[in-house]
């Protein structure tokens, strides 16, 4: 029996909705996987595909954000007039506002800002754009200098919102990801652990979190990664000289699979024990299918042997994340 406080659908495997909401993102080659002109209607058919493209191969679970553009309003016309045994599990964060206006050229694309107001007022945009509450709703990208786990009116407001049924999380990122779960853990709320579920971000290259993420998990959260294939720098489309060696490592194992770079990635991230779902990023319906052969993967010693060797130092790979370009 799972001593999980939120149970995730299966298969292992989600959608999320950060590359699909809006025109512009930073994973590798993002550009060209959108529709043509990238409009609001293009973008809105384009998301709806691949959530039909998903839901036909199984998965179960979607996630969203307030900053991801017009997601949620995406996601939410997508169910109407779904039977409720037709929807997936969704699961959405606050704490970011859109702000590029829907430019891929903007110079500020979101603005972070975790306070009692934003919550507030996002928690009744989330409601309004999906038509329901989410199953699972998340402080997004909490971090210890941002002050949001030391802020008594929001941990108060998430623990109404938990009383009411909707589990609670957060997702993290950068090199303090473990510290910033650590703390949250210590959270309760009328004697009870605020938080059912952590997002965080972790891969080949940045697995540091794991440890963490492996307390977390005995602890009752549920474990969900992002950014498993590293913006995209763990898929084909990483022909950068720096990588190269990482990537040839990569490739021979996957090949050993018959697989691709992404879905080794992903295998080996559901390979860990305290990992409950990842979430693909793909950004069109060819990846999707790549991504979810990592279901089908079952990794030998020697290929953890040799995809352990990856890792980055986190400080070097957070400084190499925050150098993405979007587009």
């Amino acid at each position: 029996m799972s001593n999980k406080r939120i149970n995730l659908p299966t298969p292992r495997i989600g959608l999320g909705l950060a590359a699909l909401g809006r025109p512009g993102y930073i994973n590798l080659g993002h550009g060209e996987d959108m529709p043509d002109g990238r409009d609001v209607e293009a973008m809105r058919g384009h998301c709806h595909a691949m959530l039909d493209a998903a839901w036909q191969r199984g998965i179960r679970y979607v996630d969203a954000a307030r900053s991801y553009g017009r997601a949620e309003a995406f996601l939410g016309d997508w169910l109407v007039g779904r039977a409720d045994e037709q929807r997936p599990t969704v699961g959405s964060k606050w704490g970011y506002t859109y702000t590029a206006g829907w430019r891929v050229t903007a110079s500020v694309h979101e603005v972070k800002e975790h306070s009692r107001e934003v919550l507030d007022r996002q928690w009744h945009e989330t409601l309004e754009a999906l038509g329901f509450p989410p199953a699972l709703y998340q402080i997004h990208s909490a971090t210890l200098d941002s002050g949001v786990l030391e802020n008594a009116a929001v941990l108060d407001r998430l623990g109404e919102l938990r009383d009411q049924g909707v589990a609670i999380g957060l997702t993290t990122s950068g090199p303090a990801q473990a510290e910033t779960l650590a703390r949250a853990m210590t959270i309760e709320i009328e004697g009870r652990p605020l938080f059912d579920a952590v997002q965080a971000t972790a891969n080949l290259l940045e697995p540091s979190v794991l440890d963490q993420l492996e307390q977390a998990s005995e602890a009752g959260m549920a474990v969900i990664i992002k950014e498993a294939v590293a913006n995209g720098r763990l898929t084909a489309r990483n022909d950068r000289p720096e990588d190269a060696a990482a990537m040839e490592t990569l490739d021979a194992v996957a090949a050993r699979h018959g697989v691709g770079r992404d879905a080794m990635a992903m295998g080996w991230l559901l390979d860990q024990p305290c990992v409950d779902m990842v979430l693909s990023g793909a950004g069109n319906a060819e990846q999707l299918a790549s991504n979810l052969r990592a279901l089908d993967v079952t990794l030998a010693p020697t290929d953890r042997e040799a995809l352990v060797a990856l890792a980055e130092r986190p400080e070097s790979y957070w400084q190499r994340r925050g150098g993405l370009s979007w587009n």
